[in-house]
């Protein structure tokens, strides 16, 4: 039974991924592929790492991956900020279909 939740949640996470590389692929501009970066891949790697947990009977392996969720978590959305605000400052211009420019000099 473990197996089968495992490999459905495994086949979330792959789905996941495959949308963000896509978005990766498809979005204009560096603001818009960060967030599919960021959103898609980290969900897409913690719900694999999910599915292996549930699919493993040892302890040191669940541990591994239940920290390698929480690392991931931590850091994913840290370094996604610290991309932006590089692109920020260096005068990465956003897409000019874009609606909203909160950062704008006025």
């Amino acid at each position: 039974m473990n197996n089968e939740i495992g490999l459905v949640i495994i086949a979330a996470g792959l789905f996941f991924e495959l949308a963000g590389c896509i978005g990766m692929v498809r979005f204009p501009d560096v603001y818009n592929r960060l967030q599919a970066g960021t959103k898609c891949v980290t969900l897409g790697v913690c719900l694999i790492l999910l599915g292996t947990l549930f699919m493993t009977d040892t302890l040191p392996l669940q541990l591994k991956a239940l920290l390698c969720i929480v690392f991931i978590l931590i850091t994913s959305p840290t370094a996604a900020h610290a991309l932006a605000r590089a692109a920020r400052v260096s005068g990465v211009k956003l897409w000019d279909g874009s609606v909203v420019d909160q950062f704008e000099k006025e």
